[in-house]
């Protein structure tokens, strides 16, 4: 089916946008995308919140000492319409889209890059250093309808639960990919997991469905530490302990050869960096901002690995919707709102504000 330029009779959409230096979430009518060549529209029925639409929001992010990297500068431009993670139906295609028809369920790929670099050739699109992500550079998710570039960014989710299946495009492929990256040879090593929100529950499941045995959670709420334990850590530990590195130290029973920090702050760090053992990888994914200072010695001596992880490739997510597929990996909580503009707003303001057990998701 090609697009008229008209669904359901009308020409506009309603979307929630973002305005520079507002906090606010507008309700807004845009045209309604009509697709053209290998492009497809999908109508969205759910679609996840996710920390980095706090980031958006307030239009930068914390450098620490290098002060504030503004995401105008990194060519985001507003009024934006947030929302990555989310599944659609499809409802009109471009004359060039293949493997997809009008009325299927699909998970959207956001991490879309410019298609003729290095990383994109290498199917690394989340590396690309022109990206076109949906919800970032281009219009996303919190809108009635999505314009997709391409068939290929659109993944069959059939027999998963839809709410769960659109987490998968943000928070869980990143907290699978992390894991796969910071996963030691021998599954008894303990890896410390810190932040237990809705990415890091993620990745304490991803790490027990690939099979790895030991997993620490870190964090300053009980109840994630709770979920935590329900999702496979073997151990908790309270981010508010007054000796946070020995208390961690005293669990793994010694350093350790994996922190994946879903933090990373100038609190978190350098935590990560004092508790590995000789030969460890410290893998570093939140976006809280801050700075590390580290001694460039230990970092010799130990031969420590330091690793930024962001995201994940459309390759690495079919790979996690097949193992979510397979039932070994196990839901985190998920909290239900409408998709509106109150809720959006509502959503990110709690977000900001910290202690979401879980992930929410909206749903049209």
């Amino acid at each position: 089916m090609v697009a008229t330029g008209f669904i359901n009779g009308e020409d506009t959409m309603h979307a929630f946008a973002i305005f520079e230096g507002d906090h606010s979430v507008t309700d807004i009518e845009l045209p309604t995308p009509e697709p053209t060549g290998a492009e497809v529209l999908v109508r969205v029925v759910r679609s996840g919140v996710c920390h980095t639409d706090t980031h958006l929001r307030e239009g930068y992010y914390d450098l620490g000492s290098r002060g504030r990297l503004n995401l105008v500068d990194r060519g985001v431009t507003y009024p934006l319409v947030l929302g990555h993670e989310v599944v659609g139906v499809v409802e009109a295609v471009g004359a060039d889209a293949t493997g997809v028809a009008v009325g299927d369920r699909r998970l959207v790929y956001p991490w879309i890059g410019d298609g003729t670099c290095e990383a994109c050739r290498a199917g690394d699109e989340n590396l690309c250093p022109s990206p076109r992500n949906l919800g970032v550079a281009r219009h996303g998710g919190y809108a009635d309808h999505l314009l997709v570039p391409h068939s290929r960014y659109l993944l069959d989710v059939a027999g998963l639960d839809e709410r769960w299946a659109a987490t998968l495009a943000c928070s869980g492929l990143t907290a699978y990919s992390a894991a796969r990256k910071a996963m030691p040879a021998d599954t008894q090593l303990p890896v410390v997991v810190i932040g237990a929100g809705g990415v890091g529950l993620m990745a304490i499941a991803s790490l027990r469905a690939l099979g790895h045995e030991a997993v620490i959670a870190v964090d300053l709420q009980q109840r994630n530490l709770q979920l935590a334990r329900e999702l496979g850590a073997t151990d908790t530990v309270s981010a508010a302990e007054p000796e946070l590195e020995a208390a961690i130290l005293a669990r793994a029973g010694g350093p350790v050869a994996a922190v994946i920090d879903f933090v990373n702050n100038s609190v978190t760090a350098p935590v990560a960096f004092s508790i590995l053992r000789k030969g460890g990888t410290m893998m570093q994914v939140g976006l809280f901002g801050g700075e590390l200072v580290i001694p460039t010695a230990l970092l010799a001596l130990k031969v420590l690995t330091i690793r930024g992880s962001f995201v994940g490739s459309l390759g690495e997510l079919g790979e996690l919707v097949e193992l979510a597929r397979t039932g070994v990996l196990p839901s985190i909580p998920i909290i239900d709102e409408p998709l509106t503009a109150h809720a959006v707003e509502s959503a990110l303001d709690r977000l900001a504000a910290g202690g979401v057990p879980g992930r929410i998701v909206l749903s049209a």
